[in-house]
């Protein structure tokens, strides 16, 4: 993989990362597949949409229908028949926020299954194993999102773990066949700590990393407490990687992440707020399935129509 930085505006970056599967255009939005699809969109709508990669969900598609399988049908390209980049997340946000018997240790996680309480284990190894097999150009750290709130004290330990982790990780990737030219990204953790995140962005660059994420935020810290983590995490991120702000995706939060330096994001709301029924203009946020619209013959959008 390999990023060129093409123009800034103060913090904002414009560049492009160069994949086997293609070129991501960034300031990049990812829409979510979470079970290996664009919920309500066939792929080329999503390409026609001007998205370049798309995010795969570890957990979700180790679960069903496995990785085994996806890797037998020739990985989630084939699978999914999206001729573009892919990038996989660990699947340990999900294990922690979707599985009620989650129980962590310095190993891994140890799960039960919310479809069918089959008992699993989750490890760095693991983790990496699976995103291998999906055959995903971009692959993530398994690290522990850190809940909020937290002590300071909690939140060190949290991180703590989640650089072990992600030094396990990086040796994992790298012992795996691993496709030529594919990458593996850390994931800077420490809750809503400015000391914490700078310990976690110094120990991921001293292991060495494609890339490099944001994570631990939208959890319920709030918005002005998000912008600050970018504040003081972003600046200590190299200038010669990609930047990744996981799980964030509303248009304001899309504006502020960019202006601090953001490169990549997703997230699940936009196709979930269509499927929904609403609808984000300039206006605003516009809820169609509303009884005044069944009558209104204007656009949406007045501005784009």
């Amino acid at each position: 993989m390999k990023f060129t930085l093409m123009k800034t505006d103060g913090a904002a970056r414009r560049g492009e990362i160069e994949t086997p599967r293609g070129t991501i255009r960034t300031p990049a939005f990812m829409p979510v597949g979470t079970a290996a699809t664009v919920k309500a969109m066939y792929p080329d709508q999503v390409r026609d949409l001007g998205a370049d990669i798309v995010l795969g969900n570890t957990y979700h598609l180790m679960l069903r229908p496995g990785a085994e399988e996806v890797a037998a049908l020739g990985g989630l390209q084939e699978f999914m028949q999206w001729d573009g980049p892919i990038l996989t997340d660990s699947g340990g946000f999900q294990v922690m926020s979707l599985s009620k018997l989650a129980k962590m240790s310095e190993e891994g996680v140890r799960f039960q299954s919310h479809l069918d309480g089959s008992e699993h284990m989750l490890t760095p190894e693991r983790s990496i194993e699976i995103q291998t097999l999906l055959g995903a150009n971009i692959r993530m750290v398994l690290d522990e999102c850190t809940p909020f709130p937290a002590t300071h004290e909690q939140a060190e330990t949290s991180m703590q773990l989640s650089m072990r982790w992600a030094e396990r990780s990086k040796k994992a990737f790298a012992d795996y066949d691993a496709g030529a030219g594919d990458a593996l990204f850390g994931i800077v953790q420490g809750g809503v700590y400015d000391d914490l995140r700078h310990q976690s962005a110094e120990a991921l660059q001293q292991i060495g990393f494609d890339g490099y994420a944001v994570g631990g935020l939208a959890v319920g810290e709030g918005h002005e407490a998000m912008l600050d983590v970018l504040d003081f995490t972003t600046p200590v991120l190299p200038q010669d990687k990609p930047r990744y702000l996981m799980g964030v995706g509303t248009p304001e939060d899309l504006v502020e992440a960019v202006a601090r330096g953001v490169d990549m994001f997703d997230c699940v709301m936009p196709t979930r707020a269509g499927r929904h029924g609403t609808a984000y203009t300039w206006r605003g946020k516009v809820n169609i399935r509303n009884a005044r619209h069944a009558d209104d013959p204007r656009p949406l959008d007045t501005g784009t129509a």
